[in-house]
């Protein structure tokens, strides 16, 4: 059932730059390696609800239901935009504690929780996506989407966490310098809002 189609595909769409991929290397740059592990669990834990949304048909409620769908999408747009404020806003010369208490982790946990659940084209993607790589032959079409989708979860966290760790490689280099930390938040701030602008215009395919 794990066809090289499958896995090479799934690659490709978790190399894909995306709201994870930007938010595992914004915490790397400006928090440190051990932050962007848990930027990237996180994002990988948001992938569950959409995963067991698909599996058991819910996210056929988001590609028929407009409204559903609608509200969900502006939740996320406004969490995106929430985390471009606050991002711009706290612009300022940067330095990493290496005293990040159990909260701090865990506030990044549920911020990268968040940005995936908030996410209804998530659960579209794997609907229209898991399904291409089920035999037609197979004995239970559930127990296989979430095999599936644990494959694609395990996936996106490591390259999730090597994004982390080689963006947290640079981190000391980049706040040495105040101007350089700054537009660095700058850029990742004004990112989130484009990503968020760029959900709030996409339609349900």
């Amino acid at each position: 059932m794990l066809s090289y189609e499958f896995l090479i595909t799934s690659l490709i769409v978790v190399l894909i730059p995306g709201t994870g991929v930007l938010y595992t290397i914004a915490t790397g740059l400006f928090s440190g390696k051990r932050a962007s592990f848990f930027a990237a669990l996180g994002c990988t834990l948001g992938i569950v609800p959409a995963l067991l949304a698909s599996s058991l048909g819910l996210a056929a409620i988001f590609h028929t239901s407009a409204v559903a769908f609608q509200v969900v999408k502006f939740l996320g747009v406004g969490y995106l935009l929430y985390l471009a404020w606050q991002m711009w806003n706290s612009s300022s010369a940067l330095s990493i504690s290496e005293k990040n208490s159990k909260s701090n982790y865990l506030n990044i946990v549920i911020k990268g929780f968040m940005l995936n659940i908030l996410n209804p084209k998530l659960s579209i993607f794997f609907l229209a996506f898991i399904p291409q790589f089920i035999p037609s032959n197979v004995h239970s079409v559930l127990n296989s989407m979430l095999l599936l989708g644990a494959v694609f979860m395990i996936m996106t966290f490591v390259v999730f966490v090597i994004y982390g760790f080689l963006s947290g490689l640079f981190s000391a280099y980049i706040l040495k310098s105040e101007k350089a930390s700054i537009f660095i938040q700058r850029f990742f701030a004004t990112s989130f809002a484009a990503l968020g602008l760029k959900l709030a215009f996409s339609e349900r395919v």
